[in-house]
This record gives C-alpha cells, sequence and structure tokens, in this order.
C-alpha cells in the first residue's frame, strides 16, 4: 500500500496548532467544536494554544467531529505524545485475506463491466476484465507495475487520445483530486496532481456543449474502443467507520454503462 503522508511535521508542530489548523480547515468556530465534542470553548482554545494537553480520548473525539483522515488522527495523537491509534496493515497481510478476496469477488461480478480497486494515490491494486479491455492501445510503459488510475487516464500514450470528451472528463478528474488534496493534505497526491495537470491536452480534444441535449444524469467518459464509442458514469465506494489505515483509503470504483449500446458492446465482447 502506497503510504498518504501529511505535509505537516506533527511532532515539531504539536498537536495545538494541528487542530487549530484541522477546526479553520473544516470551518469551524472554537464554539462550535466545543459544542460538538462536549467540551468549552476556552478548554478548546487552550489545547490550541499549547497551554493544555488533551486527552488521547479528547484527542479521537475532536478528530471525529471535525473529520479527520484516519491516517491523520495518528499524526495527531503522536503529536500529542500517544501512540497511533488505527494500524496501517498491508493489503498481501493474511488478516487481510477476507478483505482482499471479498474485492476481488465484487469487481469480478460486475463484469462485463469495468471495475478496479484504488489506493489514495490511485495506484490500481485489482482490476477486472472489463477494465483490461480499456488497457487496448495503451503505452507498455504504463502498464508496468505499479499501475496508477489517473496517469494511465490522463497520459497522452494512455487513455487520453481515446476519450472523446477529454477536456470535459479531465477537467471532472483534477477537481476530485483538489477536494482530495484539501481533505488530506497529501504530498503524494499534490505530486501526482502536478505531473498529470501539467500533461499536454491535444487541440483535437474533446469538450465543450453537445450538438444536442445528452440524456445522462451524470458526466459521462465517453471512450473509442475498436471504432465504438462507450459511455461509462464512475461510482466510487469506499469502507463506512473503517479501523485501519489502508481500509480507510481503499476505493471501489465501478464504470456504469450510461446508454444501451455500450451495454450490448460490452455483454457482446466479454460475455
Amino acid at each position: 500500500m502506497t503510504a498518504l503522508m501529511s505535509d505537516t511535521a506533527p511532532t515539531a508542530q504539536g498537536v495545538g496548532p494541528l487542530l487549530r489548523a484541522w477546526r479553520e480547515r473544516r470551518r469551524v468556530s472554537q464554539l462550535e467544536l466545543a459544542l460538538r465534542a462536549d467540551s468549552s470553548a476556552r478548554h478548546i482554545s487552550f489545547v490550541e494554544t499549547g497551554r493544555s494537553r488533551p486527552s488521547e480520548e479528547m484527542v479521537l473525539r475532536l478528530a471525529e467531529h471535525l473529520d479527520v483522515p484516519v491516517r491523520e488522527r495518528n499524526a495527531l495523537l503522536l503529536a500529542a505524545g500517544y501512540a497511533p491509534h488505527y494500524p496501517e496493515t498491508p493489503l498481501d497481510d493474511p488478516a487481510m485475506d477476507a478483505l482482499r478476496e471479498g474485492m476481488e469477488r465484487l469487481i469480478r461480478g460486475y463484469e462485463p463491466y469495468p471495475a478496479l480497486v484504488v489506493d489514495a494515490t490511485y495506484r490500481v491494486l485489482a482490476a477486472n476484465r472489463g477494465i483490461l479491455m480499456l488497457m487496448d492501445g495503451v503505452s507498455e510503459r504504463l502498464l508496468e507495475p505499479p499501475l496508477n488510475a489517473i496517469r494511465l487516464t490522463l497520459h497522452p500514450e494512455g487513455l487520453a487520445p481515446r476519450i472523446r470528451n477529454l477536456r470535459e472528463w479531465r477537467g471532472h478528474l483534477l477537481e476530485q483530486m483538489e477536494r482530495q488534496i484539501a481533505l488530506h493534505r497529501s504530498e503524494p497526491l499534490r505530486a501526482l496532481y502536478e505531473e498529470v495537470a501539467a500533461y499536454p491536452v491535444p487541440d483535437t480534444a474533446g469538450g465543450g456543449e453537445p450538438d444536442e441535449p445528452v440524456p445522462y444524469f451524470a458526466l459521462p467518459m465517453q471512450i473509442e474502443h475498436e471504432g465504438h464509442t462507450l459511455s461509462f458514469i464512475s461510482s466510487i465506494s469506499t469502507f463506512n467507520t473503517p479501523m485501519d489505515v489502508t481500509v480507510a483509503e481503499l476505493a471501489i470504483e465501478t464504470l456504469l454503462p450510461a446508454d444501451p449500446a455500450t451495454v450490448k458492446y460490452l455483454h457482446t465482447l466479454l460475455s
């Protein structure tokens, strides 16, 4: 599992400034946070300024009410002088067998439609035959491990030349990454964003308003495959109340066919 590191230095800053940064990021006042956490604004102020050391329970409670990512909750605990609360178990650990096998069964069961599992930096951990079908024509160097879903999609030697609405889809993916960077403050994710945002976009790349209204219920990715235009709507699932950093950073992405022609083509091709 690729580590999702924070751009903060928790042990150097102390827990107070880190909690204040998360509170301000969430646009929550000291009073509002105190009411949520059954504390007082005075105590929250003392914690943030370093005049009071919060208990381990208080750190976790504040982190929960500020919706701090699991990895960053460990960083807050370390900054406060406590041991990390959440383990980070490698996905290939025997303890993860049931989880890993369950995800693999899930994406195989989704065939012939594409589905994959990624980590917090979009590293592909598992993929089904629908995804492998879309990889036709992708440069061999992009298919060398570790595969990265964003890089595969937006690289000029990846899927980008075959995405008919590349400008729209690219904008959607970059906005999604920007929201994740704001949430996680991840240097690896920011580096990936800067890399893919710098990829050239061909003048002929599709985008803009369609000639006629399209009855899609969400922005589709429209991609060419052997002379056929396939349309997919992306759906991303994560685990509820994860108790492990690795699990918290997993996401299962499924590509739902957006029109009957795509359904028919995939069933014919992969059945």
